[in-house]
This record gives structure tokens, sequence and C-alpha cells, in this order.
């Protein structure tokens, strides 16, 4: 028998995400609740100009120090720089934020860095970049001098609908995903979406899964609008744009805000993510960009949640019909379903080695299930590969 684990998993409220007031968002500053203090998301078209006047409004600092790296400061740096005309930082640290290089080893990096730059406990430390630069500088700050001042600012799709809010930072090991971190919560978020006209195609189009998931887990209207507006946002209309990065961010805000240390409520924002941290890491983190995998991910969870009653035929073919507007995902991996299964029990929302997945019951309500039955994660892991119908490599 299926067991849900525990009731403050799921929202209640079946209408919640969908109604929540944007009261908040009139000024476009997105509050975010934890225990060391509430924080603002900022998320508006031009927000990095006004980069040295938010900086300002967090007090004072020794020093300013911008963690990025080379391919996102190329992109980047001089619009960063534009916004800290009065404040310029007093140091520019940059590292490899491959997927691959998301480890210990670029902590100590970065940690080096700032104690060559003279970075003491009164200092602030920009992360610019996408998730892995968000993470990776995130743990080094919350490490360094065991915590000092961040900044996120995000410059991807997945990192400013996702990653930058709630104070994950962490990195992986090679015996999973994102397990070693620390919960620390940014300052400040700068959400530009300006910004986003350097992507290319392919991340673009890997942070739209992250959005498509907000809508499965939270709230059926942005499902219902991302159905109706994909050739907009695909096209990076800025309206459509600037809409879903609001929405996805004022739900990830409220998620985090009533659960901040991952013990309930916010396992629902890893829906596809057990599915797909198994093919990243099975892949050793080079076949896929994160979304990519979320992507495969999500559609493995909609067939597990169908197989064993929770989800319905229509929202499978809902979620998956939305998902393949993408477009083409880089192929399912030839890895046997055990290697895949193994590299899920490293899953963090696992418990005593049982495996945890979060479903849908239907579009805009998610929870987390625990005593699924392998047969059906093992018929999940069979199908999914087989429900693509734009086949091939991603490119872009």
């Amino acid at each position: 028998m299926l067991r849900r684990g525990g009731e403050a998993q799921e929202i209640r409220n079946e209408g919640r995400y969908a109604k929540v007031e944007r009261t908040q968002m009139s000024a476009r500053r997105i509050k975010v609740k934890s225990s060391s203090g509430a924080y603002e998301a900022v998320c508006d078209a031009g927000a990095l100009a006004r980069l040295d006047e938010e900086i300002r409004k967090l007090g004072r600092f020794t020093s300013v120090h911008v963690v990025s790296s080379p391919k996102v400061w190329r992109s980047v740096g001089k619009t960063v720089l534009r916004g800290m005309r009065r404040r310029k930082p007093d140091e520019v640290h940059l590292f490899d934020d491959r997927e691959s290089k998301k480890a210990m080893a670029s902590v100590e990096q970065i940690s080096r860095l700032l104690a060559l730059g003279k970075a003491d406990r009164g200092s602030l430390i920009l992360a610019v970049g996408g998730g892995v630069v968000g993470d990776v500088v995130g743990f080094a700050a919350a490490s360094y001098l065991r915590g000092v001042a961040l900044v996120q600012i995000p410059t991807t799709l997945v990192s400013q609908t996702d990653s930058s809010v709630g104070g994950k930072t962490g990195v992986n090991l090679p015996e999973g995903k994102n397990l070693v971190g620390a919960f620390y919560p940014a300052r400040l978020v700068i959400v530009d979406p300006l910004v986003l006209k350097t992507l290319s195609k392919r991340e673009f189009r890997g942070g739209l899964a992250e959005v498509i998931k907000y809508g499965i887990i939270a709230d059926a209207e942005l499902f219902a609008y991302l159905e109706k507006n994909m050739a907009r946002l695909l096209r990076r209309e800025e309206e459509a744009l600037n809409h879903v990065i609001q929405r996805s961010i004022e739900i990830k805000a409220l998620v985090v805000s009533k659960d901040e240390r991952e013990s309930g409520l916010r396992e629902i924002l890893n829906y596809g993510h057990t599915f797909g941290h198994a093919l990243e890491s099975e892949t050793r983190y080079r076949r896929y960009q994160h979304g990519e995998a979320v992507a495969w991910g999500m559609k493995a969870a909609a067939l597990l949640g169908h197989k064993i009653g929770i989800t319905k035929a229509g929202d499978v073919s809902r979620i998956v019909a939305l998902i393949e507007r993408l477009g083409p995902l880089p192929d399912w991996p030839r890895i046997s379903d055990a290697s895949l299964i193994a590299a899920m029990r490293t899953d963090k929302k696992a418990r005593g080695n049982k495996l945890r997945f979060v479903l849908s019951k239907r579009i805009g309500k998610a929870a987390t299930y625990d005593n699924v039955p392998l047969d059906a994660v093992k018929h999940a892991l069979h199908f999914a590969p087989r429900l693509s119908v734009q086949r091939g490599s991603a490119r872009g």
C-alpha cells in the first residue's frame, strides 16, 4: 500500500498557489522568509542597472568580491560593472562552472581566491552565473570564515526561476548529486531577465523545463498559461517571459518560506529530479544540462504516477506534450535500469535505502510518496524513453 510522506508534504488547499495574492509583487520585489531573516528577490528587466543602489541598501562592506566563470563574465561582466558605477568590485574571481566541476575542489579554489583577495567577515560576495555558480559560490560563502554576506545574481533561466532562491547550496560527489552543502540564504537575489538574451537556445529551453515543473506541482493556471504561450516564450517575448519568471519565483518563495530545510513541503520542488539526478550522475554530467535531465525526469515521474494510480492519463498526456514542445532532448542513455535505480538510492529524499518520489495527483498538486513498488519504477524507466516524439541530440 502506498503511503504519503505526511500530510504536511502535500498542498492541502488545491487552489492555493493558483490563488496566491500578488500584492508582494507590486514592486517586483518578492519576500522570502528564512531562519536567518527575510530577504528579497528583485525581479525586473534592467534590475542590474540598479546594482549599486540595491547593494547600498544592504549596508556597508569592507570589500566586494565578484565570483563568476569566464564564459558568464564575458557575456554579462560589462553589464554588472556598469551597475556598480559607484562601488566597483575589489576583486573579480573566475572559476570553471561546468557541471563536472561542481565539486569540493572548486569550493577550495574559490575559498583560496577569496583569502588571496583579503576577503574578511565584513566582505560581500556576488555570485554571478547559472546554477553551478550559485550552488558552488553559495557553499563557499557559507563556509569561508564560517559565513560571509552573499548576493545571488542568476544569469540562466534555471537559476533565475529556481536555484537562486531558497538558500540551498552544495556540490556533487562521485556517489551522487548535491550530497554536500549547506542551507545559506543570500542577503539579496537580483533577477534581470534581460541577461537571458545571451543564453543559447539549448540553455534557454532547458530552463523552461523548471518552469513547467512549477505548473505541475503548484499552479494549474501557470501550466495552462504555458500551454497557451509556449511559442511566445520560445521567442523570448519579454511580457510572457517576465510573467513566468516572476510567477515561478513567487511559488518557490512561498514553498521555501514554509519549509526552509526541506523537511516536508519543499520536497515537491524535486518533481522529476529523482530520475533526473540519476541520469546526470550516471552520464558523468556530460550528456545533459540540468533542465534537460529534469525534463526526462518529469516524463518518468508522470509515467510512474500513472502506473501506481496517482496521475490520470490525461494529465500524463498534457505533461509529456508540453515538455515535447521545448524541442528535442539528448537521447536517453544506454544504461541499465539497475544502475539508474542504484543512483536514485543516493537521492536526498531516500530514507533507509527506500526510494521516495514526488508525484502529481493532478496538474497543480503534488506530494511525496514512499513505498513505491520497484516494478513500477522499472516500468517508468522502460517506457519513458519511448514517450519522446522528437529524437536526437539537442544543439544550439
